[in-house]
């Protein structure tokens, strides 16, 4: 058994003892009460629902998901960045369950409710830009791509939709041809919308010429492909991730994107920005796209927004918002109101926490430690992201730039068997993400970093070794 000291959990359950914040393997990972579940899954549920991790959780909250068998993990992807204020929150659990108690559902398009009504005014106050703004909620992040996609074909009565190079933007049909990825998330399911148009994004690991020109040239690329191949007079939005998620955690190259919002605005093209990983403090401030001051026409967000809890939203300027018809938005459970509860209580927490702070400290502590292993391990090529969305790309030693997804799946599958849950993504498949909930202790992630150097002890050679 391995364990470390135990520390309050920073948040826990309304009512309940908080979960003890201390890594603990009482059986191999995943253990046998795990490994019957995982038997049931695979008799009742598709297979085409994959699992990254094989254990089954029973209890989570702080840094910490605890399974059946009782191991106790340090947690490095809060549900993919959507429990960032934990996975039981007291401000989340409290109003949710005060709202459960009055009434769970009546639809917000038949009879409407105060909080359905309290999110949007919320989002107005902390989304970028002093315009006047309005609201939508749905349920997931493709539905809040969607509908931004609908509304900016409404208002602009134009139809091509442009994205970008690595970007990811949900499972839906739509989405899916807003996706970049075609393994998992577009294989075999097409035909796919039409007018949807893709360019490049600056990458500066990858740009060819090197770093130092990658906004400029991009930005002129995405230009002249816009003008040229689809005519920004048909163009009715450009979306973009302002941090990339799945495509791998990519920053682009800082001054591409607000070149980009300037063409949008002189083409009166609708610039939205998918807010949905990266949002809600995750990168140290509100939003990511505010590291450069953009503000965007339309903003959708979801993950975070709610502890945990189903509901997403499209935010923007109100003329834009308010171009569809009357109906033309909305959905049965859109708006739901214990998400909407969650959701006041998320915000709430973040606010008294200021999880924004915590954010940039956790930066502060995990990106000097995988600078320093990237020094160390040339499978390393790249270390990036900003706030609690940080990552490695993996490369094949030698000094170049070819992906080596086969030792990422190797880190991760050692580090799951140690009891840090971490997460892979990226176009090639050869990037661990790192997404710890902003409540984590320090000494948990001090902990987690240390797996993660002994995974890379491990299973690569030090530099100048090969």
């Amino acid at each position: 058994m391995t364990t470390t000291p135990a520390v309050p959990a920073p948040t826990g359950p309304a009512g309940g003892p908080a979960l003890p914040q201390r890594r603990k393997l009482v059986t191999a990972i995943p253990g046998p009460k795990s490994q019957e579940l995982m038997a049931r899954k695979q008799a009742a549920v598709a297979d085409g629902v994959g699992t990254v991790m094989p254990v089954f959780v029973e209890r989570a909250g702080g840094g910490i998901v605890q399974d059946v068998d009782g191991n106790a993990l340090i947690d490095f992807g809060s549900g993919i960045a959507v429990t960032s204020v934990g996975n039981s929150a007291e401000a989340v659990v409290r109003r949710a369950a005060e709202q459960l108690s009055r009434f769970t559902h009546t639809c917000a398009m038949v009879t409407p409710y105060e909080g359905y009504v309290e999110v949007c005014e919320e989002l107005a106050r902390l989304t970028p830009g002093d315009h006047a703004k309005k609201s939508a909620l749905f349920n997931s992040g493709a539905e809040a791509v969607e509908n931004a996609v609908k509304i900016a074909r409404y208002a602009t009565g134009r139809q091509a939709v442009v994205v970008f190079e690595h970007g990811y933007h949900g499972r839906t049909n739509l989405t899916m041809a807003l996706t970049a990825k075609n393994m998992p998330y577009k294989h075999g399911f097409g035909p796919f919308a039409p007018e949807i148009h893709r360019v490049p994004v600056a990458y500066p690991f990858r740009w060819l010429t090197g770093p130092e020109h990658c906004a400029e040239e991009a930005a002129a690329q995405v230009v002249d492909q816009i003008s040229k191949q689809i005519g920004a007079q048909n163009t009715a939005a450009i979306v973009i991730e302002p941090l990339l998620g799945e495509g791998g955690f990519i920053e682009p190259a800082r001054g591409f994107l607000p070149r980009l919002a300037a063409f949008a605005r002189e083409h009166g093209i609708v610039f939205v920005a998918d807010e949905i990983q990266s949002g809600f403090c995750r990168t140290g401030q509100w939003f990511a796209c505010e590291d450069e001051n953009v503000v965007p026409d339309l903003i959708t967000t979801a993950k975070g927004i709610a502890g945990g809890l189903p509901l997403s939203a499209v935010t923007g300027r109100a003329e834009i918002m308010d171009a569809a018809h009357a109906g033309g938005l909305g959905g049965t459970y859109g708006g739901n109101p214990v998400a909407c509860a969650a959701a006041l209580g998320a915000i709430e927490t973040m606010r008294e926490l200021d999880l924004n702070a915590r954010a940039r400290r956790i930066e502060e502590i995990m990106k000097p430690r995988l600078a320093e292993l990237a020094g160390r391990y040339e499978t390393i090529g790249e270390v990036r992201g900003r706030g609690a969305m940080l990552a490695v790309e993996l490369v094949r030693p030698g000094g170049g730039r070819e992906p080596d997804p086969e030792a990422t799946a190797a880190v991760a599958r050692y580090c799951h068997g140690q009891g840090l849950l971490v997460l892979t993504c990226g176009t090639y498949g050869n990037v661990l993400r790192f997404l710890p909930p902003l409540v984590i202790g320090e000494d948990l992630l001090a902990e987690g970093l240390d797996i993660l150097e002994t995974a890379f002890a491990t299973l690569s050679a030090p530099v100048g070794r090969r």
